[in-house]
């Protein structure tokens, strides 16, 4: 199985930035697609951001110019800088991994963090 560890989250005034990280380790085959989802209270899980085994970035409109995802596949790790930090984007982020957990696996199985909370104040 695979083990996702987030850091990075925190409390940070809007405007500012913060930068999240998720390491993966365990038993895979190669690891596919990588991202992050966010949860604000009350709301439903969102995407925020995803990027591709071969680094191909798609990040969600309401972050668009604010957000930007990068991976390390050396360190199975995905990043997710946030600058302009509003409000708005207080929530928990979760990222996740879809990793292939067989030999010929080529779909994969996605894995999830515990979440780290990310709190924007006025």
């Amino acid at each position: 199985q695979v083990q996702l560890v987030e850091s990075g989250g925190g409390l940070v005034e809007a405007g500012g930035s913060l930068r999240l990280s998720c390491a993966a380790s365990g038993n895979t085959f190669g690891i596919y697609d990588m991202g992050w989802y966010r949860q604000a209270p009350g709301l439903q899980r969102e995407l925020v951001a995803t990027i591709t085994e071969n680094g191909r970035p798609d990040v969600a409109d309401s972050v668009a110019g604010r957000f930007a995802i990068s991976r390390d596949n050396a360190e199975n790790t995905v990043y997710l800088q946030m600058n302009s930090l509003k409000p708005d984007d207080t929530a928990v982020y979760y990222c996740y991994v879809n990793a292939a957990t067989t030999r010929h696996d080529y779909v994969g199985v996605m894995f999830w963090g515990k979440g780290t909370l990310v709190t924007v104040s006025l």
